[in-house]
């Protein structure tokens, strides 16, 4: 236990006009411009754990702190002198796991999810006897060792995956490495999920290898489309096509940018046993969609699940455009009757705004429509109630009427 553990922690004010409220009831997170930052503040060391105070001294809680970051501090405890060890992990995944075990009868989940779960920054999923736990806050990077002790120690799995990847440890001024820190991994991971088999690829996949978020929606997706024609384009390893082909489907086409993305979903089919259903396309999406419109081509179910368009406010514009390019293209390549699926995991585009961007593509197509159902991530993703960025998940369904 190093000193600042032993009570010698430093501690960090809010300005006099910082909203010291909000932190009192619940918001996570601490802004640079909401601190008095000087030489002594910004020479603390990312990662470090400090005692948060208002403007009067008085202890707010916990945080862990990184000067690098917009981001400087990041709630853990609302107790000022908490012990942020392997205990303390320990306990909020024993928390976590409770409500994942009552959720899902097989070990395939989302086990922490950030903020919402009491871990800011960090994502933990389960792959049966493996996790991968990304460490996308420093603090996170700092005490990995105890963290991947912990998770280990309370839900038995023996082998433990470092993903250091992605937007948000740059964020945070982390480097980028996925490694094997705990046993091994031997090649793609079998998943099941809404009755199919999809081939995870925990080392070189996107994100941790599997979008665990989707689930309710793919699992919805599949009940439009059982005796159907499915186009399911960003599909990644097979998200909603493999879904759909397990509950009926009579044909799917995966459209992807990644040929290895696409290799998976083969395996998938394979391991389902629907490859006799099942056909792959290689391509960029928007090149895909335009060239099976000039081909005449039509399904009964058409699904486009796209990486975040919007992925902060200096994007929304031209990402709600890109969504509504994407509704425009996909809407002509529905049959009368049939449905459409639009997501977006842009959590700077609101609900509202992706529904009337999608709305107006759809009607820039040429098809009118009704929204019969919307989708969200599942309750192994849940929200934090003091931030809008942890529902980011959007899924609209249309049923194409003209």
């Amino acid at each position: 236990m190093n000193d600042t553990q032993k009570g010698n922690r430093p501690s960090i004010r809010l300005k006099p006009k910082a909203n010291a409220r909000a932190i009192r009831h619940g918001a996570p997170w601490v802004y640079d411009n909401e601190l008095v930052t000087d030489r002594r503040t910004k020479a603390i060391a990312p990662g470090t754990i400090a005692r948060l105070e208002d403007a009067e001294r008085a202890a707010l809680g916990t945080v862990a702190v990184n000067p690098n970051s917009r981001i400087f501090a990041r709630m853990l405890d609302r107790d000022p002198e908490a012990v942020i060890d392997k205990a303390w992990l320990a306990a909020k995944v024993e928390l976590a796991l409770a409500h994942r075990a009552r959720l899902f009868p097989d070990p395939f989940y989302r086990l922490i999810h950030a903020e919402a779960d009491g871990l800011p920054g960090v994502v933990i999923d389960r792959f049966g006897d493996t996790a991968v736990i990304q460490p996308n806050a420093a603090w996170a990077d700092v005490l990995f060792d105890d963290l991947a002790a912990a998770v280990a120690e309370v839900t038995g799995m023996t082998t433990v995956v470092k993903n250091a990847s992605g937007r948000a440890r740059g964020l945070e001024g982390l480097d980028e490495e996925t490694l094997v820190e705990r046993g091994a991994v031997d090649g793609p991971v079998p998943v099941p999920m809404n009755g199919a088999t999809y081939m995870a690829d925990l080392l070189g996949g996107q994100k941790t290898g599997l979008f665990f978020d989707q689930r309710p929606n793919h699992a919805f997706a599949a009940t439009l489309s059982n005796g159907a024609r499915v186009l399911d384009v960003f599909s990644h390893v097979g998200g909603f096509s493999l879904a759909a082909l397990a509950n009926g489907a009579t044909s799917a086409l995966a459209v992807d940018g990644s040929q290895p993305a696409l290799d998976l979903a083969t395996q998938g089919a394979e391991a389902t046993g629907v490859a006799d259903r099942f056909d792959t396309r290689q391509g960029d999406a928007f090149d895909v969609l335009t060239a099976l419109g000039e081909a005449g081509e039509v399904f009964d179910v058409v699904i486009c699940d796209p990486p975040a368009f919007a992925p902060n406010k200096q994007a929304l514009d031209a990402g709600l455009r890109a969504y509504e390019r994407i509704a425009r293209l996909a809407a002509p390549l529905v049959a009368p009757g049939g449905y459409l699926g639009l997501c977006s995991c842009s959590h700077a585009a609101d609900l509202d705004s992706f529904r009337k961007s999608s709305v107006r593509g759809i009607g820039r197509g040429g098809r009118s429509a009704q929204l019969i159902h919307t989708g969200f991530a599942g309750p192994d993703h849940p929200q934090h109630p003091a931030l809008a960025e942890s529902g980011y998940l959007k899924a609209l369904f249309f049923r194409l009427t003209a």
